[in-house]
């Protein structure tokens, strides 16, 4: 497949590195200038401008911007540009987000599919083997074009997970929202190793470590850009209150008995 990639950044390049191993021919573009990492990498073109990459003729664009710049980049794509019929596909850590606005603004014969590969550079380094990636086909008419985009990670022998926008952003407030703002408390209380570790605090140590590998802009966009995950952060809070006055509730209890004892 011939591939457009828009936004260059280390999620971007680390998804190339695989779609170049299988055959596939990309080409890229971003705000920043990453011509010298696509030249390491066997990248033929980047572009410092959009309508370059429009005009390529690719398959399929793949949109890897941050969830915050998205709706910047996708206002100032030259969808007039296109040569032919494109399947467009984002990776976006929110999906309700992007799909609504790719389906304002995307040619009415451009088919859209929305995806999550829930897996990184560091989780994905070894190669993506049962690795989850998540998709929603959001308006396909070309199946076999889709088919073969999905073909990249299938092949690759991931978990392949097909649902809801919606439903992906209701799971991912709970699953990887919570842990990114688990990894960022800890952060805050500067948690580190001490010589007596157990093997349960070993692994919050493990998670403040791995979110604080990610940008703060990524934390952000999963708070803002998904509606559920307000609701987590009550929960949350709601939850830490809890269980702190159920240990003031037993404080006193304790207390009392060694007043009664006292006396």
């Amino acid at each position: 497949m011939k591939i457009g990639i828009v936004g260059f950044g280390p999620f971007a390049q680390f998804l190339a590195k695989t779609m170049i191993k299988q055959g596939h021919s990309i080409t890229a573009s971003s705000r920043s200038d990453y011509s010298e990492v696509c030249k390491h990498l066997g990248i033929a073109s980047f572009y410092r401008d959009m309508a370059a990459l429009f005009e390529s003729d690719n398959d399929a664009i793949l949109i890897c911007t941050s969830i915050l710049s998205l709706k910047q980049v996708v206002k100032s794509m030259p969808f007039h540009c296109l040569r032919r019929q494109t399947l467009f596909v984002d990776v976006l850590s929110v999906k309700e987000h992007p799909r609504d606005i790719l389906l304002q603004v995307l040619p009415e014969d451009s088919d859209l599919l929305c995806t999550h590969p829930m897996f990184g550079p560091e989780s994905g380094r070894d190669g993506w083997k049962d690795l989850a990636f998540m998709y929603d086909r959001v308006r396909i008419r070309d199946e076999a074009l889709c088919s073969s985009f999905l073909q990249i990670f299938s092949s690759e022998g991931c978990r392949m997970l097909e649902m809801t926008c919606e439903e992906h952003d209701k799971q991912a407030a709970r699953s990887q929202f919570i842990t990114h703002t688990i990894g960022r408390i800890l952060s805050e209380m500067e948690v580190e190793s001490t010589p007596i570790d157990t093997r349960g605090f070993q692994k919050l140590v493990q998670v403040k470590e791995t979110t604080s590998k990610h940008s703060f802009d990524l934390f952000s966009g999963l708070f803002i850009h998904n509606r559920f995950a307000r609701q987590q952060m009550e929960s949350l809070e709601l939850a830490f209150e809890k269980t702190k006055q159920k240990l003031q509730e037993r404080l006193k209890e304790e207390q009392d008995i060694s007043m009664i004892n006292h006396h």
